[in-house]
């Protein structure tokens, strides 16, 4: 990869078809550009799918596999996300270990991140949260203290601040 490197966030709107997602991907590992998060899912459009995907790599990487992008049969559109113009979200899941004497100052964390306790079992616990990476991030930290047991996460999903409409 060449040029400063930068996190940059890529919009893929394609046909919801069996396939397309190894097509686009596979474009990403061609151009030797490292795919750091991947969200799928459905989009307001039946048949639709957007892929929002974000990789580490320079403006010249992403212009690159933005070009060969294009050239899928399957794609409706490809777009570049603004970092600084956008309303960007993820979710976790995180089971952490949750001992009885120490469930107030764990309850009192997780309140304090605005996050929220989705499964309890005898000695652990399942916290949801939903925000942007940092903040997650910073909850894992202070966690971290508590024994995290396991992490899953969605992936960062992003839409242009204000109303762009895909045509």
């Amino acid at each position: 990869m060449s040029g400063q490197k930068e996190k940059i966030i890529i919009s893929v709107w394609v046909e919801d078809r069996a396939g397309v997602l190894g097509h686009v991907t596979q474009l990403f590992g061609e151009q030797n550009c490292n795919i750091e998060s991947l969200a799928v899912g459905q989009t307001e459009k039946n048949g639709i799918s957007r892929m929002t995907i974000i990789i580490d790599g320079s403006r010249q990487d992403a212009a690159a596999v933005m070009s060969r992008l294009n050239r899928i049969t399957n794609l409706i559109q490809v777009k570049q996300i603004d970092t600084n113009e956008s309303v960007q979200m993820e979710l976790a899941l995180i089971q952490v270990d949750a001992p009885e004497e120490r469930r107030t100052d764990l309850i009192n964390l997780i309140n304090v991140f605005r996050a929220r306790i989705v499964d309890v079992a005898s000695a652990s616990m399942t916290i949801a949260i939903a925000g942007n990476s940092i903040k997650i991030d910073a909850l894992i930290d202070l966690l971290r203290t508590f024994g995290i047991n396991e992490i899953v996460r969605t992936g960062t999903v992003a839409l242009d601040r204000g109303r762009k409409l895909l045509d």
